[in-house]
């Protein structure tokens, strides 16, 4: 009989992980569906168990964990024993994350792990996009300029938790920061620039809902980059609340374009769904239908 192959990271989302996973063996047991749980103390200990793991009677796989999570499985997959089996098997994310930002761009319920749960087993799945840096997948964004530092700073401190812990560490930052030259190379079109930020949308928001790149689309086979030019510490305190409803872009020194290949040369780190990939130079493509997995039109 097939199997539902349940990889669950217990402490995300401080603790979230833990509960949604609860919820998830309670609805499987309810529908009679069978399964198997890998949930080790370490993500490590648990993707080398993903790697072990024979795929030929798993149906699909749940995914418990936030888009760091996600990210490491997709990639573990990628490199799984049985990759003919591994590319064909749907992948549903049930976010227990503190951003839960690809959850976010699939359009699923972040409160609510029994509904996406009654659309996994109920639908079929379907293909999705996903971006590719250095030949790492990743699901929602990656990012070079200010958002990096940020991020190399948060992950540094023990205080405060969640994402008021990245808010602390942008004032820290800001004072210091000065914007990078980049080369940039867009497809065909390349230009050299001076920017704050740059951030390349497979999916249209990072941080919990900022919506760096609001009309990136999963299914277009074109990834979104955002340039923010520079703009004085001010200004940019100002634009910074409306990230979250995406009307940044209406900024003047916002740049928004699209294309199927990125190439971004310039002294920075740059990150990908929250996790840190490489300096640059880095190449960042579209994979077009890359994931099998559940989206749902829903209000989010």
């Amino acid at each position: 009989m097939k199997t539902n192959l349940v990889l669950a990271n217990p402490t995300s989302g401080r603790g979230k992980g833990a509960r949604v996973l609860g919820a998830t063996l309670k609805y499987l047991d309810s529908q009679h569906s069978e399964y198997q749980v890998i949930a080790a103390s370490s993500l490590d200990a648990s993707l080398n168990e993903l790697h072990a793991t024979s795929l030929s009677d798993v149906r699909r796989i749940l995914v418990i964990g936030g888009d760091g999570m996600m990210h490491h499985v997709i990639n573990a997959m990628k490199r799984h024993p049985d990759s003919e089996r591994s590319s064909e098997l749907p992948i549903g994310l049930l976010p227990a994350g503190t951003g839960n930002d690809f959850a976010r761009a699939l359009g699923l319920d972040l409160k609510d792990p029994e509904r996406n749960l009654d659309h996994f087993l109920a639908r079929a799945p379907h293909r999705v996009d996903l971006g590719q840096v250095n030949g790492r997948l990743f699901g929602a964004i990656c990012s070079t300029g200010f958002d990096s530092i940020v991020n190399e700073r948060a992950n540094q401190m023990r205080w405060p938790e969640g994402k008021r812990k990245y808010d602390l560490a942008m004032l820290q930052e800001l004072p210091r920061f000065k914007a990078r030259s980049y080369h940039i190379a867009i497809d065909d079109a390349s230009f050299e620039v001076q920017a704050m930020l740059i951030a390349v949308g497979n999916g249209s928001s990072y941080g919990g809902g900022m919506k760096v790149c609001p009309n990136a689309d999963l299914t277009d086979g074109l990834l979104d980059v955002m340039i923010l030019h520079p703009v004085p510490k001010g200004e940019f305190l100002r634009m910074f609340p409306k990230v979250y409803s995406g009307k940044h872009v209406h900024h003047p020194k916002v740049q928004i374009i699209r294309g199927k290949r990125i190439q971004i040369h310039g002294e920075a780190i740059t990150y990908a769904d929250g996790e840190r990939i490489a300096a640059t130079p880095v190449t960042i493509d579209s994979i077009t239908g890359a994931l099998l997995t559940w989206s749902v039109d829903q209000q989010r």
